[in-house]
This record gives structure tokens, C-alpha cells and sequence, in this order.
């Protein structure tokens, strides 16, 4: 009988130990970046990345979020904003065409998930802490929302003249709004 409940126990524990993948539907998606400019607010969005999500709230040590950005994507609605950064002086997309934030772990702050990871962007990588917010809708629909902060300057994004803070803001903020269905 023991030998049985220990074949059990360790015929269960895969499945107890495995957080559930998803596809992003990239149509219902957004990956958005938030600063500020002279002290009016802008907005962009990244129109080109993959996301590869593994996450279950009750599993969170399982979880896992690996995404990838083309940095030459990024809109704004302002010509001279959209033309400046894919330049040397901000994304530098010739030499550092993607962004990459890997998580490294999740914890609980009160009641709220933080997706610890690591951001390179312009060969640079730093920790980044995201907070999470994942609801299911239905056992084929669920979302996923994130938000944080970087910034900017410990990752190079604006040098020489662009690296005036009161100009445009040292902090930006981060976004992500996923439509998720489990593969």
C-alpha cells in the first residue's frame, strides 16, 4: 500500500509542478511605453514582439515570461519622435535591434504578483520588477496585464543632448495588455 501512494505522489507531482503556456492573441495585445517630453506626457506602442508565456498564480515558481522586441516597431503618432528613435542617440537599432526582459522569479508584495526579470536593451541588462495582474475569463480566454518602470539612462536610451532629464523624463513606463489562450 505505501508503494502504491508513493507511485501516486510521484506520477502527480509533473502535473502539480507545471504552469500553463499560452499564445498571445497579437491582435487583442499591446505592449505600450509611457514619458514624458518638455513636461507633456506622450504614449507609444511596440508594434513588433513575441511573447512566451508560462503562468499559473497558484504555481508562480513554474511561471515564466520571455519576450522579445524589434525596437525599430515603436509608434508614437509624432514623426519627429518616431524618426529619432530607432537613431544612435535613443534605441540605436542598427547595433541593438531587440529588447529582451526575461523573468528570473515572481513573488507576493501584500496582495499584488511582481515578475522580478532582467531587461537588455542597447546591450545593457538590468533588473526590472513588473507587477501582474492575470485574470481567466473562461478556460479558453484569460489576460494578463503588466506594468513598471525603467529608467531610461541606465540603459543609454537618449544620450548626449537627450540626456537632459528635464527635457524628457528620466522615468518611463511600461505596459502590456495580453489576451491569452492556453496551447
Amino acid at each position: 500500500m505505501k508503494r502504491i501512494a508513493i507511485l501516486l505522489l510521484a506520477l502527480a507531482l509533473p502535473c502539480a509542478a507545471a504552469a500553463t503556456d499560452y499564445n498571445v492573441r497579437p491582435a487583442l495585445s499591446h505592449l505600450s511605453f509611457q514619458g514624458t517630453y518638455q513636461g507633456a506626457e506622450f504614449s507609444g506602442d511596440f508594434k513588433d514582439w513575441t511573447a512566451v508565456i508560462s503562468y499559473d498564480p497558484a504555481d508562480l515558481a513554474h511561471a515564466k515570461f520571455d519576450v522579445v522586441v524589434t525596437l525599430a516597431s515603436a509608434k508614437t503618432g509624432d514623426a519627429d519622435q518616431e524618426s529619432a528613435l530607432p537613431g544612435e542617440s535613443f534605441f540605436n537599432v542598427a547595433k541593438f535591434p531587440t529588447a529582451h526582459f526575461v523573468t528570473t522569479g515572481f513573488r507576493h508584495d501584500g496582495n499584488t504578483v511582481i515578475a522580478d526579470g532582467q531587461l537588455t536593451l542597447r546591450g545593457v541588462t538590468k533588473p526590472v520588477s513588473l507587477g501582474v495582474v492575470f485574470r481567466t475569463h473562461s478556460p479558453s480566454s484569460s489576460t494578463l496585464d503588466v506594468a513598471g518602470h525603467v529608467q531610461r539612462l541606465d540603459f543609454g536610451v537618449g544620450t548626449g543632448d537627450y540626456a537632459d532629464t528635464s527635457v524628457i523624463g528620466a522615468t518611463v513606463k511600461i505596459t502590456a495588455h495580453l489576451q491569452l489562450e492556453p496551447k
